[in-house]
């Protein structure tokens, strides 16, 4: 594989801190939280009443004759990737194909779930009012690659349409691919990322049963608790993000502005059990560890870890000792948060927001804060940032981890550009 570089050229996001990447940015160094108490009549029911739901609706967003043919994940991955087409320059230009190849325009956006809620309508179309009633828009709408097929259609990107699906680490999962087919050379251009939209009776009550949801009956704003002792859970979120990557000399030919670099990426498979982490963080620390290698960076180097600390008693401690296995006695002078404190958990979405963060981070030289971290658990021996936290000047870099059910482990690591 070659060595071409690949900068980050645009961003775009909606999540349940804001619409947009600079709404969602300022309520992450401003501390806000984004999840809430559902309001719909089915919640009631169910033994989890909140979820970090989108900020904005997509329906308000998108036309509404596009928006009906579109499951929620593709609404939401639409919208991101809108901003981020438009925040690398490409909207403003009259003649696109003189600036870039559609052969060579590729898309990597994840899902971990899929069009669930798609699904599960027509399913109670199907049981109630026959099979007549079964939309034949159903399957184009529910099919995980949805979302990537709608932005390969939108932007004519014949280059490739992925979708990775590797539970929660299914967005960073997407950032690697995109690194990947641009040093293969088989694209100039990549939106990459993830998206999730499963805030539905079935999704809250299976992960509820499973002992992974929080059930904190207390104020919504403080259920999602990283690395606190008073952690028992994470909160459900949704919404999507979108990186616009791009091999360095195209986007110099076209003088693009530059975010930060993609240095490197790391994949690996616990092989340990579908949903508990190895608790030593092995499969972890073997990710983090190739990106790093892959970078072709130092653990010196990292100055910036946006964790993927879901709020999780076993998962927290795991990737703690997984930040000492590859760091060292560098570890503790790495600054460490995790925005999922304010986000909630976006599952295959999840990994594509913490990168934009991570890119922002370093763009703006500061971390944003972890909330609701009242007591710090012993045994997660790391300097996690609760205030915005300044980032140090010069050549640094950052990481954003992400792990999902089946064992599944990505680490990227991006580097400040000036």
């Amino acid at each position: 594989m070659s060595r071409k570089r690949v900068v980050v050229t645009g961003l775009g996001t909606t999540s349940p801190l804001g619409g947009d990447v600079q709404s969602t940015w300022e309520a992450m160094l401003a501390g806000r939280s984004g999840v809430r108490r559902l309001t719909q009549d089915w919640a009631e029911d169910m033994p989890v009443k909140i979820a970090g739901t989108a900020a904005v609706d997509p329906t308000d967003v998108l036309d509404r004759v596009r928006a009906r043919r579109l499951d929620r994940t593709a609404q939401l991955a639409v919208v991101a990737a809108q901003e981020a087409w438009a925040d690398a320059g490409f909207a403003e230009v009259e003649d696109i194909d003189t600036v870039i190849d559609r052969d060579r325009l590729g898309v990597a956006v994840a899902s971990g779930i899929g069009g669930v809620t798609t699904l599960l309508a027509n399913y109670d179309a199907l049981r109630d009012k026959g099979p007549r009633r079964v939309s034949p828009l159903a399957v184009p709408m529910l099919m995980p690659n949805a979302p990537a097929a709608q932005i390969s259609l939108l932007y004519g990107a014949r280059g490739a349409a992925n979708t990775p699906v590797s539970a929660c680490a299914s967005g960073n999962e997407g950032i690697s691919l995109a690194l990947d087919q641009i040093r293969l050379g088989r694209a100039d251009i990549v939106l990459a990322g993830g998206t999730e939209a499963a805030i539905h009776p079935l999704p809250i009550a299976a992960f509820a049963n499973m002992m992974a949801l929080s059930k904190n009956p207390g104020d919504p704003t403080t259920v999602s608790r990283p690395w606190d002792t008073a952690r028992d859970g994470f909160v459900l979120g949704e919404g999507a993000g979108v990186l616009v990557l791009e091999e360095l000399e195209h986007a110099k030919g076209r003088g693009a502005k530059i975010y930060a670099e993609l240095l490197g990426a790391g994949i690996t498979a616990d092989a340990h059990d579908i949903a508990q982490p190895d608790p030593q963080g092995r499969g972890g620390t073997r990710a983090i560890r190739r990106a790093l290698e892959e970078a072709e960076i130092s653990a010196e180097d990292v100055a910036h870890i946006n964790a993927h600390a879901t709020s999780t008693p076993q998962g927290d401690i795991a990737e703690g000792l997984m930040i000492h296995a590859t760091l060292g006695a560098h570890a503790t002078d790495v600054v460490v948060t995790s925005t999922k404190s304010m986000t909630g958990h976006l599952l295959g979405g999840a990994g594509a927001l913490e990168s934009i963060a991570t890119v922002l981070a370093l763009h703006h030289r500061v971390s944003p804060p972890t909330i609701n971290l009242d007591n710090q658990d012993p045994q997660v021996e790391l300097d996690i940032a609760t205030k915005p936290r300044d980032l140090p000047l010069g050549q640094i870099a950052a990481l954003n981890n992400s792990f999902g059910f089946g064992g599944a482990n990505v680490a990227v690591a991006f580097g400040s550009w000036s």
